[in-house]
């Protein structure tokens, strides 16, 4: 399932939620083949995230480089755990 308007939502109030949302997004699509999110909100996060890098904050900014936003992609990092249960719970 897509979420896009819920993770529209979420963001809207709170820029900073961007970071979790991408990080989520990516597990989803690359980690266990079913996004949650499709790929122009994807790529638009990517960029507004990029845009205003800067000024966000969140405890996994960290998981996230400004070259993975340019590239489009986050791939292949060792996530916390809670990562994949959010994913889930999500989808629940």
């Amino acid at each position: 399932m897509i979420h896009d308007q819920q993770c529209r939502e979420i963001i809207e109030n709170n820029p900073n939620m961007m970071i979790p949302w991408y990080i989520m997004a990516s597990h989803a699509y690359y980690t266990m083949d079913d996004p949650i999110l499709t790929d122009g909100l994807y790529d638009e996060l990517a960029q507004t995230m990029l845009s205003s890098w800067n000024t966000l904050e969140h405890i996994h900014k960290h998981l996230i480089t400004e070259e993975d936003l340019r590239a489009g992609t986050l791939l292949c990092r060792e996530l916390p755990q809670r990562i994949e249960q959010a994913v889930v719970s999500l989808r629940n």
